[in-house]
């Protein structure tokens, strides 16, 4: 697995944080933004039409970047080495986690640095973004984050047989690929290169996911379980699947009242 950082430049940049500002997106996505950055001014930003909004944030983040162009530069080469120093267990332990070779996939994966706080992450492409303000361990433990999805898709589509727009919020699927990464993430090797883990510390998963509820229990408990007592990968991702479809209802209007209040 080969994974290399950099930093994309402004205008990628305003795109990516102009995805989490539009009307149609919950508090949940929108909000980081203007707490990272209280030059902006949400009441007024929001009440702008979208075209004007973009205009205004891109006025207020341009001179951010250009204050900041040098320490994103620095902090692309400190998440690689950082990257490079745990590379070698990180494919070890996906290897095992997913029965396959790891060491000879994903060598074009990508992470662009930003001030974006919200860090989408593109399947088809291998990218991800990553929060500028990551310390060296934090970036790279999120990017074993993203490359658990990576992985875990390509087992998922040898086994599913089915379409890769389904793997994209806020597809059901996307769902469980984000709640999958706990039990993946709790090998020793994955877990040691992360300040995320355990869920104490922050947690390497969306945190409304650690008190949702289905079938009389903790959602997330019930993943462990089956994780622990998988046969195989190919038999966790069928019976996961199978519990969350049962319960999809639950959890999709657990979700959405988390997002809506922010948490």
């Amino acid at each position: 697995m080969q994974l290399t950082f950099s930093n994309p430049g402004f205008p990628y940049m305003l795109e990516s944080i102009m995805q989490f500002q539009t009307d149609a997106q919950s508090a949940f996505w929108s909000e980081p933004l203007y707490h990272f950055y209280p030059r902006l001014d949400r009441a007024h930003a929001e009440r702008l039409p979208l075209p004007r909004r973009k205009e205004y944030i891109a006025g207020q983040m341009e001179a951010v970047y250009r204050e900041l162009e040098g320490t994103l530069d620095e902090k692309a080469a400190a998440y690689a080495g950082w990257w490079e120093r745990c590379r070698g267990q990180v494919t070890e332990a996906l290897s095992e986690a997913f029965e396959l070779d790891c060491g000879g996939i994903l060598n074009d994966m990508r992470a662009f640095v930003t001030l974006n706080p919200i860090c989408p992450r593109y399947l088809k492409e291998r990218r991800f973004d990553l929060f500028y303000l990551n310390s060296e361990k934090g970036a790279v433990g999120l990017a074993i984050h993203e490359i658990i999805h990576f992985v875990w898709f390509t087992v998922w589509h040898d086994v599913f047989g089915d379409d890769a727009a389904e793997y994209e919020r806020p597809n059901l699927k996307w769902i469980l690929s984000e709640m999958a990464v706990e039990p993946v993430m709790a090998d020793e090797r994955l877990s040691s290169t992360t300040p995320y883990f355990p869920r104490e510390a922050g947690g390497c998963i969306y945190p409304y996911f650690f008190g949702m509820t289905a079938d009389d229990g903790l959602v997330m408990d019930r993943l462990h379980q089956m994780y622990r007592e998988r046969a195989g990968i190919r038999g966790f991702m069928e019976e996961s699947y199978a519990f969350c479809k049962a319960h999809e209802a639950e959890i999709r209007a657990q979700i959405e009242q988390a997002e809506q209040n922010g948490c």
